[in-house]
């Protein structure tokens, strides 16, 4: 899993993205001021955590993995909480960071793409 400054340098590098940190110093990113991607420590574990919108098949699969679950107040929203459990490695985690990029995109007015430029 990505940490926080990883987690934080490659959501910066996706286009016209903002970032606040909010709800205990979780560090939450959006575009066109719709949440797609944040790294916090929601967990009652006390321990680092990413959520991040998904599609409707990932939302099925990924929370039957070890590590991977419904991200707590979002997931009637499509979201999954994961951690350090579930091993996943630099790669995939931006993979899924960027679906959910796209995911949030997607769901714009053409109005507010266009105005984006995304």
């Amino acid at each position: 899993m990505l940490n926080r400054d990883q987690f934080e340098k490659f959501c910066f590098s996706l286009p016209k993205v903002t970032h606040v940190v909010q709800w205990g110093n979780a560090s939450v990113f959006k575009i066109g001021g719709k949440i797609f991607a944040i790294y916090s420590h929601w967990d009652d574990e006390d321990r680092d955590t990413i959520s991040f919108k998904c599609s409707n098949e990932s939302f099925a699969i990924l929370p039957t993995q070890e590590g991977i679950f419904p991200a707590k107040y979002l997931a009637r929203a499509k979201w999954v909480q994961l951690t350090d459990e579930a091993g996943w490695d630099e790669e995939t985690c931006k993979a899924y960071i960027s679906q959910a990029y796209e995911i949030i995109c997607s769901k714009l007015t053409k109005k507010a793409r266009a105005e984006l430029g995304v």
